[in-house]
């Protein structure tokens, strides 16, 4: 009998999961307040059942590129549910994936207990600003949090960048167009280098991975943008 990836990511919410971990030979592995352990109930799963799941999650184009590429980040929506970012690998000929539970509701800066500096710098006009931080500390929470407050206070064109795009914004008192890595747009650098030209106030770019990303969201910084980003620390 085959799993069901939507009925298993509804289970994992659930029980509070904030991340779902799929390996041939196992039974799935959820973490829960950062501690790893077997979903309980669930049998362990084949290659073809984690071959299913992977396909299940993936458009067309995404299973040619993961079949180039062996590993791929996506965005999977479940109807009612939720988003979740997964990454698909090949790892010992089989397909390994882990799923990151994202919000349904963009969660505000209060009710992150950021501190007032957070929506002070937020409101500044121009120039870059860096959310730094460990794997899992928030960094997207974060980021998604200030866009939030950006989008409800400001009357400005926002333009976001993402591998994949996680938190979904409507517009309120700003215009958010967002862009993602693969799907809208080629790369960090072409979507950023093409921002330049599309009347942009705010500008966050998900990840600043290479030279010509950063050297471009600098430029963007150094001629009246605000640019928001993240980088990864120890």
């Amino acid at each position: 009998m085959s799993i069901n990836i939507d009925e298993l990511l509804k289970k994992a919410v659930k029980l509070g999961a904030s991340d779902v971990h799929v390996k041939v030979g196992n039974a799935p592995i959820i973490r829960i307040n950062g501690e790893l352990s077997f979903m309980p109930g669930e049998k362990r799963l084949s290659s073809e059942d984690s071959m299913n799941m992977a396909y299940t999650v993936m458009s067309a184009p995404q299973k040619e590129a993961f079949k180039k590429r062996n590993d791929l980040d996506i965005a999977y929506s479940v109807p009612g549910l939720g988003r979740f970012r997964c990454n698909a690998f090949v790892q010992r000929g089989t397909i390994g994936m882990v799923f990151r539970i994202i919000p349904m509701k963009i969660l505000d800066t209060d009710q992150l207990h950021l501190p007032p500096i957070v929506r002070t710098i937020s409101l500044e006009p121009r120039g870059l600003i860096l959310v730094t931080g460990t794997t899992g500390s928030g960094k997207t929470t974060t980021l998604a949090a200030m866009v939030d407050y950006i989008n409800s206070n400001r009357t400005d064109h926002v333009m976001t960048i993402e591998d994949p795009i996680e938190f979904l914004h409507r517009d309120k008192r700003s215009i958010v167009n967002q862009r993602e890595v693969g799907t809208d747009t080629e790369s960090f650098s072409r979507a950023l280098r093409a921002a330049m030209r599309q009347d942009p106030d705010v500008i966050l770019v998900g990840e600043m991975r290479d030279f010509e990303t950063i050297q471009t969201a600098l430029i963007a910084a150094e001629t009246g943008h605000l640019v928001l980003s993240t980088l990864h620390t120890v």
